[in-house]
């Protein structure tokens, strides 16, 4: 009887072993997820897409070991709606937060509990989550708070209109206001995007034993142009015939009286600022891809690269002398193709074969679903996007019969991509004045020949398309005035 109850016992052993070894290679197994958003950098502020003035290593390797999107774009030309349909994969005529409305004395519009986003949806997939950077989807303690839309963790700028200073006096963990004593808005010594990046290595580091999902919504390279001294800086200084930029508003500069944090400061060394902010953010990123290296997750880990929206002129920021645009039409706040259409490539060893590049027509929207197949979980309902998974495997990919934007300022502007076709829409707030552009991609990339009057019944069909798309929000209805500086 001893022998039978041990006998049963070493079996219970056993069977404990192979199911807790067997859980523990399907939990190492799991693919960790890394999403790095760039803050206004352009289409062409890359290498790999075309750029000269300024060198970006890392990503190029990246892309040569990935795969490059040659038509992805992003969710919306300025940074708070644009993360809004990241996180929910909803274009911008559904996504909750569709522009930046401030909240005083810090933060933005919050997302609503009712919102469902990418980290929620990974944290149930079992996967640990962190944010780091730039939020401006709802301050501390709302229902928009990073903790409370999926995140386990956030460091960084909850407020866009804090994140225009690198020289911030506090930034957030979690709910801990954590204070910066050496800025003081005239001392300068410590760079918020040193302390980000430290503080998203670490979560690499403390989680390299589990799935965990990581967004990076980097800061570089958003107005205000300035950067520490050292190598960056030098690595450019002299290289450039500079155009000083003063900003001329009181309290832009460090030191003046009264501070105000919504300005730039004035930069001596714009361009050369610029080309090192772009070289620091690919330093970055390279030292994210090292760490997965070092902790051996690099083939368990798809890291995906891309911009929020398209560049901005703002802090003597010039992106026709480094021609930022990539040759597109348009800067940030414009759904031209500069205004949206971002650079975007995606690394996952042994899986997504290398030195790729696609062509395939992909939008923010399409980042949940995709990483839903990733997660191996179920798409959410009631979203626009489509997995370009398949895309990534060499397999056969579904297409968008169209893509929309709408943005809600400047009189109102509505944008769709239907296969080669792009049109603009302008002044929608005042249809007396209101007038539609229609562009051929194939052979216009620069939509300088506006052909709508050539093709009105095409021009009928996406004017039908963009008053479908556009649901009514309340806390964004469309003839509203949402002051925007970010």
């Amino acid at each position: 009887m001893k022998k039978l109850l041990w006998l049963f016992t070493g079996v219970l052993i056993l069977s404990g072993c192979s199911y807790s070894n067997k859980e523990n290679k399907t939990r190492q197994t799991k693919p960790n997820i890394i999403y790095i958003l760039a803050d206004d950098l352009g289409y062409g502020d890359l290498g790999c897409y075309g750029q000269s003035k300024i060198e970006t290593p890392y990503l190029d390797k990246m892309a040569e070991q990935g795969m490059l999107f040659t038509q992805h774009y992003a969710g919306s030309t300025v940074c708070a709606p644009s993360r809004s349909v990241l996180l929910t994969g909803q274009h911008t005529g559904h996504t909750p937060i569709r522009g930046n409305k401030e909240y005083e004395p810090e933060g933005q519009q919050p997302m609503s509990n009712e919102a469902f986003t990418l980290a929620e949806m990974l944290k149930e997939a079992g996967y640990t989550t962190g944010a780091f950077g730039k939020w401006g989807l709802g301050f501390v303690g709302t229902e928009g708070d990073p903790n409370k839309q999926g995140f386990d963790e956030f460091y960084g700028y909850n407020c866009q209109r804090q994140a225009h200073r690198y020289y911030p006096e506090h930034l957030w963990h979690n709910n801990k206001k954590v204070l910066l004593e050496g800025n003081n808005f005239k001392k300068t010594e410590t760079y918020s995007g040193d302390l980000i990046h430290e503080q998203a290595l670490k979560f690499i580091e403390n989680n390299k034993d589990q799935p965990f999902f990581m967004y990076y919504p980097n800061v570089v390279p958003h107005a205000e142009l300035i950067m520490p001294e050292g190598e960056m800086m030098n690595k450019y200084r002299g290289k450039f015939e500079e155009k000083p930029h003063v900003d001329g508003r009181p309290g832009a500069d460090y030191g003046d009286e009264p501070f105000e944090v919504k300005y730039y400061c004035s930069q001596p060394e714009p361009y050369t600022t610029f080309a090192a902010m772009v070289s620091l953010l690919d330093k970055q990123v390279g030292e994210v891809l090292a760490k997965l290296k070092e902790l051996g997750l690099d083939d368990n880990t798809i890291v995906m690269f891309s911009s929020d929206n398209g560049p901005h002129m703002e802090g003597g920021a010039d992106p026709d002398f480094f021609n930022s645009g990539g040759g597109l039409r348009g800067y940030k706040r414009d759904l031209y193709e500069g205004g949206v259409r971002a650079p975007m490539i995606v690394r996952w060893p042994n899986t997504i074969k290398g030195n790729s590049k696609t062509d395939h027509i992909s939008a923010f929207w399409d980042v949940m679903p995709t990483l839903a197949d990733v997660a191996g979980v179920q798409t959410p309902k009631n979203i626009d996007g489509i997995s370009f998974l398949p895309e990534l495997l060499g397999k056969e990919q579904q297409k968008h019969e169209y893509l929309y934007w709408e943005f809600h300022e400047q009189g109102g502007k509505k944008a769709v991509r239907k296969g080669k076709w792009k049109a603009v829409k302008l002044n929608c707030f005042n249809e007396a004045t209101s007038t539609v552009e229609l562009y051929d991609l194939s052979v216009d990339r620069e939509e300088k020949n506006n052909v709508a009057s050539e093709n009105p019944e095409l021009v009928q069909e996406i004017l039908d398309i963009m008053q479908r798309e556009h649901i009514e929000q309340p806390d964004f209805p469309f003839k509203a005035k949402v002051h925007n500086n970010y």
